[in-house]
């Protein structure tokens, strides 16, 4: 889940929620949605690989 800061850079966010705080993980900060997505896309393969 990516979401744009107010700094106008964008956050990827866990897609599901921590267990223990209710909050999302945040996986990075990135100037660019672009970046983010590719890290999103990055971070979802090495998650399938194990």
């Amino acid at each position: 889940m990516i979401r744009k800061l107010t700094s106008g850079g964008y956050r990827l966010y866990s897609r599901k929620k921590d267990a223990r705080t209710g909050k999302r993980r945040n996986l990075g900060t990135f100037p660019t949605r672009a970046a983010a997505e590719k890290h999103e896309r990055e971070v979802q393969f090495f998650k399938r690989r194990g």
